[in-house]
């Protein structure tokens, strides 16, 4: 069993146990307060994160660095070949309002580039996980993005607020413009082909997407920047430009398409 196979199942211990904290949380009188500005934050998610960094750290090698949305970041992360980056409950607000789209992220990334990851919702027991070179899996079975590659008739799957102040389905007007919580859930929804596509101009952070950048590629689709830029993880400032993930040939017409329109990408 070599090192990246060893976090693997690293991992998926500790996600499981990290999804039994989230559902004993999950619809039962948690705290939750504003960390910021429309930024929530539950007791749940200090709970699963101090559990997961605890687990994940322990069990690996020494100079492992760490990078999750409810802890401080150390930029030592920057000097480390490999490190986990983390989002205890991606999807905080539908968490704390009861609705079953939020999800638990883990990704070991190395030299830049995630090489497993998990994506799990606790709620409805759907686990997707990728390997570096070993493909995508929902509940143990392989998945893969759409075949689609026209924006005409496709699925695209949007924040809904984003959506409201853009009006994507104005842009997409011949696509089934749709939206759900959790950014990690979008994206996993689009690697195992429950959505042809996916598109954001806004901000997103490297824990919002490290898992799901793998799950993405490793199920043949292509994911970048809002400008057609490769997606680097672990930098100074950990945040993408914006996000389109789709399969190839359609990759490439929302990225023309985002282009075409980027007068309106203000964020």
């Amino acid at each position: 069993m070599n090192d990246i196979e060893r976090s693997a199942n690293l991992a998926r211990k500790a996600v499981a146990e990290a999804g039994q904290i989230a559902m004993r949380h999950f619809r039962n009188g948690h705290r939750s307060w504003e960390k910021g500005p429309g930024q929530i934050v539950t007791e749940a998610d200090i709970e699963i994160d101090g559990f997961l960094k605890k687990a994940l750290l322990e069990g690996s090698p020494a100079g492992t660095g760490w990078l999750s949305e409810e802890t401080t970041d150390d930029t030592d992360r920057l000097d480390a070949r490999r490190l986990w980056i983390v989002d205890p409950i991606d999807g905080t607000r539908s968490f704390a309002e009861g609705r079953p789209e939020f999800t638990i992220s883990v990704a070991l990334v190395e030299n830049g580039r995630p090489v497993c990851g998990i994506v799990l919702n606790p709620a409805t027991d759907e686990w997707f996980e990728a390997r570096r070179g070993h493909g995508a899996t929902l509940d143990g079975g392989a998945v893969s993005v759409t075949s689609h590659k026209s924006i005409d008739g496709a699925s695209i799957v949007v924040s809904s607020n984003e959506n409201r102040r853009r009006r994507f389905d104005r842009m997409f007007e011949n696509a089934d413009v749709r939206s759900i919580g959790s950014l990690a859930l979008k994206l996993a929804f689009v690697a195992s082909g429950r959505f042809d596509g996916f598109f954001s101009w806004r901000k997103s952070h490297d824990w919002d997407i490290a898992a799901s950048v793998l799950l993405i590629e490793e199920a043949g689709g292509r994911i970048t920047d809002a400008c057609g830029e490769a997606i680097r993880l672990n930098q100074p400032s950990p945040r993408q430009n914006g996000l389109i993930a789709a399969a190839p040939a359609l990759q490439g017409e929302l990225v023309r398409r985002s282009l075409k329109n980027k007068a309106r990408n203000d964020e």
